[in-house]
């Protein structure tokens, strides 16, 4: 009996020992569902995306937010390559120069309506969308706000950059170059949209730019400045 007893006694302890490992992990459950008092991703993830946007997308709004960044400056369309080669030949280098400098300088102006837009997306992230986020892959936030802003954001700049073409004579120069362009004999005429062309590519350095800032906060634990960022991010860390 007292055997019965003494192993009956040791199952219990052994019971509760299991009981109490399993409650000691429950925190560590609770820590991956907003509201349960631990880390609430969800808004470690905002932070994150807030902190891209604040820190790098303010950035290209500047006067040469994009015209002095190499990572994100825009160029000539690839089939105005031929008029960029053709001007600098005919010694007419500045005016080239010109043509790509009011193109970015449009880019800067359309970038300011970006934050809303963005704000709007981060703010309707879902905790499903969140933990999809944490656990992917370096630009995996990026990819969510391109997703869900891409087509607004094109509505919103494309006027922008129509309008901030003529204000900065984007406008009156690049009449000047494809005139120039299309009076040199044997050449293929081109009359190509640039508003377009310059909206993609704006929104394209926004993004380039936001991914910046995503990689450093995922690599870099310096760049987690905030214990929610660095609570969150340490998940991310041992996925």
């Amino acid at each position: 009996m007292k055997k019965i007893l003494i192993l009956a006694l040791v199952f219990s302890l052994s019971s509760c020992a299991q009981v109490q490992q399993t409650l000691n992990q429950l925190p560590q459950l609770s820590s991956q569902i907003p509201g349960l008092g631990g880390v609430d991703i969800a808004s470690g993830l905002k932070e994150a995306l807030n902190k891209g946007i604040t820190q790098q997308v303010s950035k290209l709004t500047a006067v040469d937010g994009f015209y002095k960044n190499e990572a994100v400056k825009i160029l000539m369309p690839a089939e105005l390559q031929k008029v960029d080669a053709t001007l600098r030949k005919i010694g007419l280098s500045s005016l080239a120069d010109e043509g790509i400098k009011v193109l970015n300088r449009a880019a800067e102006d359309a970038v300011k309506e970006a934050t809303p837009i963005f704000v709007s997306a981060v703010k309707n992230m879902s905790f499903t969308d969140a933990k999809n986020i944490l656990l992917g892959n370096d630009s995996a936030a990026t990819s969510y706000l391109q997703n869900s802003t891409t087509t607004a954001l094109y509505g919103k700049f494309n006027p922008v950059i129509k309008n901030s073409f003529a204000k900065v004579g984007a406008d009156v120069v690049w009449t000047n170059i494809i005139n120039k362009y299309n009076t040199i004999p044997l050449v293929k005429k081109v009359n190509p949209d640039l508003t377009d062309y310059t909206t993609n590519q704006a929104l394209a350095g926004v993004f380039k730019m936001i991914a910046v800032e995503e990689k450093d906060i995922r690599n870099n634990i310096s760049a987690r400045t905030t214990p929610l960022l660095k609570s969150v991010f340490a998940m991310q860390d041992g996925k």
